[in-house]
């Protein structure tokens, strides 16, 4: 149907949908059609809402939208992300040739300094794809209380000094359920969008051996980056077809597709369900596509980089990069 997304104005959040480079503010045009119950106070209200919502939306959209005092350009408008706090996040693991690359990547930094193990690196082939990544999917429970926006400056941890990007989409669910089948799980979806997951790569590496997955390596304030807006499934056509692409400071570090998961986002929900009641409002990351990330070619950012993720269908996600010290 459209892109939702989430912003700021007159110091209060609201949501609106983006349409011919303006925001239509949707709880505005319900004032002025006189609606005063509709679930338009955030973007939670309006996925709680279902089909109710999105049909109200459709409604407004298609009576008020000729209404430019409805509406601000965009440029102008500060966006959020498109969930501000969303009711869980949820990260996979679910391109190969990412997760092939990425231990040697995370090799290299622990060997940093090394000139003869960082040789004896280089020379070795690229390991298999480790049987587990095919059995079942794989992810891991983000901080759903870091979630930076579309535009802001993120905060390099103090503790780092390997900041890198990540190259991800991601959707939102629509309606709660347990135990779903992957042809069930299609419908849970509310929409997709871009999600940077920056990472502090040496913590990264410190933490990994310990078995329990990532922690201060990517829990940071403003860390996970979802935006700019979330693009209903009916817009996006097939989501596992779509052209990704990083760029750090206008040149490409990261050319990929969407092609390829070992697990459609479809089975991730039917597995994540699985005696488990997943929500309405959560999130739930592709994780890095192959090549998508500074880890895989030795390349990171710098104080003062500005990073954008361009995912077709959707949208540019752009942030900046500023160390604290």
């Amino acid at each position: 149907m459209t892109k939702f997304a989430t912003y700021r104005a007159d110091g209060a959040e609201r949501i609106g949908v983006v349409q011919n480079g303006r925001m239509f503010d949707l709880a505005a045009a319900a004032g002025r059609a006189g609606i005063s119950e509709a679930p338009l106070g955030s973007m939670l209200e309006l996925i709680d809402a279902g089909e109710r919502g999105l049909e109200l939306a459709r409604r407004l959209l298609d009576d008020h939208a000729g209404s430019e005092d409805l509406s601000l350009a965009l440029e102008g408008v500060e966006l959020l992300a498109p969930v501000p706090v969303p009711r869980q996040m949820r990260d996979g693991m679910s391109f190969p040739t990412h997760i092939r690359q990425s231990p040697v990547g995370m090799r290299k930094i622990m060997a940093a300094g090394d000139a003869t193990v960082l040789a004896e690196i280089e020379a070795q082939p690229l390991p298999p794809l480790a049987e587990v990544y095919r059995r079942q999917p794989i992810y891991y429970i983000t901080n759903r209380f870091i979630v930076g926006a579309p535009n802001s400056t993120v905060r390099w941890p103090r503790y780092s000094r390997v900041m890198d990007y990540e190259l991800e989409f991601g959707l939102f669910l629509g309606r709660s359920g347990k135990d779903l089948s992957a042809a069930a799980a299609r419908h849970h979806i509310f929409g997709f969008t871009i999600f940077n997951d920056f990472s502090a790569r040496d913590q990264q590496a410190k933490e990994m051996p310990g078995w329990l997955g990532p922690q201060k390596g990517k829990s940071f304030d403003g860390g996970n980056v979802i935006g700019p807006w979330i693009v209903t499934p009916d817009e996006i056509g097939d989501p596992y077809a779509l052209k990704m692409e990083a760029r750090v400071n206008g040149e490409v570090w990261s050319s990929s597709t969407s092609e390829g998961m070992l697990f459609s986002f479809e089975e991730m929900i039917a597995y994540m369900s699985r005696d488990e009641t997943l929500r309405a409002g959560e999130f739930i990351g592709s994780g890095t596509v192959g090549n998508g990330c500074g880890l895989e070619h030795g390349r990171y950012l710098r104080h003062g980089d500005t990073v954008e993720l361009e995912v077709e269908r959707i949208g540019i996600l752009r942030n900046r990069v500023e160390r604290q010290d």
